[in-house]
């Protein structure tokens, strides 16, 4: 080191810069402790591999899209074995979840069980964003497939 308390490197340099080389015009880093970071300190555990994924799901934005998956994949166990057997959820939109019955008597019968299955969906999948039911039983054939239909009677030749 020289004189001035600055490396003989910086003083080098700082002469072929034309600088004049001065203890204040070099200082030595202080080494910035990070306790977030250091070993054996709170937090430093590593976590459960559930707490991860709710992590990841969390910040993805993942959580009411998963929700919905499982409301759709857990319909049996949320509506009955039974009801299940005659029953499946077709689509959620707009927080509307339409479910499609056998027959327009279960159905009928689902719409009795509005409140209680209503009740349960909450309860269990807050997240799925899920605001009113509707039950639709087994539909004739359509035609019409997207928003510019063409009105009439549709095909005439189709069945023989």
């Amino acid at each position: 080191m020289s004189d001035a308390g600055t490396p003989e490197t910086v003083a080098t340099y700082l002469r072929l810069r034309g600088l004049k080389p001065s203890s204040s015009s070099w200082k030595r880093k202080k080494r910035i402790v990070d306790d977030d970071n250091a070993p054996f300190t709170p937090g430093r555990d590593p976590g459960t591999l559930g707490a991860v994924l709710d992590k990841l799901s969390r910040d993805s934005g993942w959580e009411i899209t998963l929700a919905r998956e499982d409301l759709v994949r857990q319909w049996g166990e949320l509506a009955g074995a039974d009801t299940a057997k005659h029953s499946e959820p077709v689509s959620l939109e707009n927080g509307m979840l339409t479910v499609k019955c056998d027959s327009t008597a279960w159905a009928k019968n689902l719409q009795f069980m509005r409140a209680t299955i209503m009740t349960e969906i909450t309860l269990r999948y807050p997240q799925a964003g899920v605001k009113n039911l509707r039950f639709i039983g087994p539909d004739v054939p359509s035609w019409k497939w997207g928003p510019r239909a063409v009105p009439g009677r549709g095909p005439r030749d189709t069945y023989g």
